[in-house]
């Protein structure tokens, strides 16, 4: 079975055990024979997946009236993954998402650490610091760099554990943020997972 989550820039695949990824400019998906269940947030590419007889569009299999209109279908299915727990995907942008009993209770949306980064750099340079991951959050900064890393940290790390439940890392920066959530699980495949079970459910093999 291959599993394909289409992103802004690159298509993610999951076949069998294996994952790697294919840039969106340089990748022709007419390449692949086999049938391929996927999702997609890539609006440009959507319309061509369509076309494809052997790509399936398995977002359609998932009631979205359990989530909001303009939610990612990426978010949905990490959500999809689990029953209870909060879901913190950790990329460009890092999302948070609460699911409780298997009923999404909502999430947020935070600045990614290099966009946050270019922020306190576009309000001086004296703030261009990368954060520190293993700061103390129970107490106050007396340096810029650890001041930076505490305004930013603080607010996320502080909504995160408020919930109390078991916390799920994904993204491309989810190693960094697990020195800050130090029993949360690292699960890169968490969406993947989420559209293993959405097929399963679905009975579409």
């Amino acid at each position: 079975m291959i599993l394909c989550d289409v992103g802004n820039t690159s298509y993610d695949f999951l076949d069998g055990e294996r994952t790697f990824k294919k840039s969106v400019k340089d990748f022709n998906p007419e390449r692949i024979n086999q049938k391929v269940f996927y999702i997609c947030v890539n609006a440009q590419i959507k319309p061509l997946l369509q076309k494809l007889d052997n790509w399936i569009d398995i977002s359609v299999c998932v009631d979205m009236k359990k989530y909001y209109d303009t939610m990612g279908v990426d978010r949905i299915f990490a959500c999809e993954a689990i029953s209870n727990g909060v879901v913190v995907d950790a990329g460009s942008a890092i999302t948070v998402d609460v699911v409780r009993d298997g009923v999404f209770e909502g999430g947020f949306i935070y600045p990614g650490i290099a966009a946050m980064q270019k922020t306190y750099k576009n309000i001086s340079s004296l703030l261009d610091y990368s954060f520190n991951f293993e700061l103390k959050l129970d107490i106050m900064p007396k340096n810029s760099k650890d001041a930076i890393s505490y305004g930013y940290l603080k607010t996320l790390y502080g909504e995160v554990i408020s919930h109390n439940m078991d916390i799920f890392l994904t993204g491309g920066d989810a190693k960094r943020f697990a020195k800050l959530f130090s029993d949360a699980t690292i699960d890169k495949n968490i969406i993947f997972n989420g559209m293993k079970k959405i097929i399963k459910e679905a009975d579409i093999c």
